[in-house]
């Protein structure tokens, strides 16, 4: 585990460079994610989380209005090491901050088992997007603490 990573919570607009640059390494470069796919309207809607790391971003999450937690990615050099475990805890503790009552996200198929030692539930059946498998799932948060 990492530690003395710094947790920035951003918007599109302030932060673009850095979110953009996670992005592309890690759906479009590494994941083949077409271009056309991973930028939308939602960016500027949606807060944005940055991880730091001797003052380099390394991940980045947004979470958009309606409660999806989505675009989570980890740089390859960073991965396995925790990075994605306290982002989550960071995205999940703004998200009660916010009031949110429930939180949803589509996640890769190699990636169900970290959400669910969340606690994050399947809901429906296997989907491709991008060309990936995904599985929706949801947490609750109202009196939910973990």
């Amino acid at each position: 585990m990492i530690n003395d990573i710094q947790f920035v919570i951003t918007n599109w607009k302030q932060s673009k460079q850095e979110l953009k640059q996670i992005r592309t390494d890690v759906f479009i470069n590494e994941q083949h994610v077409p271009v056309e796919l991973e930028w939308d309207e939602f960016d500027e809607q949606s807060i944005h989380f940055l991880a730091l790391y001797n003052n380099k971003a390394i991940a980045t999450a947004r979470l958009k209005p309606d409660g999806q937690i989505g675009r989570m990615a980890v740089t390859k050099e960073q991965r396995n090491k925790g990075v994605g475990t306290q982002l989550l805890t960071e995205i999940l503790l703004q998200a009660r901050k916010n009031g949110y009552n429930m939180v949803y996200l589509h996640a890769q198929k190699k990636a169900i088992g970290f959400y669910e030692r969340f606690n994050f539930i399947k809901n429906g059946a296997e989907f491709i997007d991008a060309g990936i498998a995904h599985r929706a799932m949801y947490k609750l948060l109202i009196n939910n603490k973990d």
